[in-house]
């Protein structure tokens, strides 16, 4: 069964473990997908972007929570009161 590969680049996991700062170098600051017989095991992303691709879902969650409270009537509240 063929699975899709979502980057350009590839690499072996004998090759990763022969010297992974090359394997993530040779991406240039992209995915490389690492396979296992010729199937991907695993994705390896350089750490600014999973950072990046982390606050992208924060924000997604974030923006599910606001849609689903947006309809919601609020409580009037003075400052005083706090």
């Amino acid at each position: 069964m063929t699975q899709p590969i979502y980057t350009e680049i590839t690499a072996s996991i004998s090759e990763l473990k022969k010297n992974p700062m090359a394997v993530v170098g040779a991406g240039e600051g992209f995915p490389i997908v690492v396979l296992n017989r010729n199937k991907p095991a695993f994705y390896c992303v350089p750490a600014d972007v999973y950072e990046a691709m982390l606050e992208r879902l924060d924000d997604q969650e974030l923006t599910r929570l606001v849609e689903s409270r947006r309809s919601e009537r609020g409580i009037p509240v003075s400052l005083d009161a706090l």
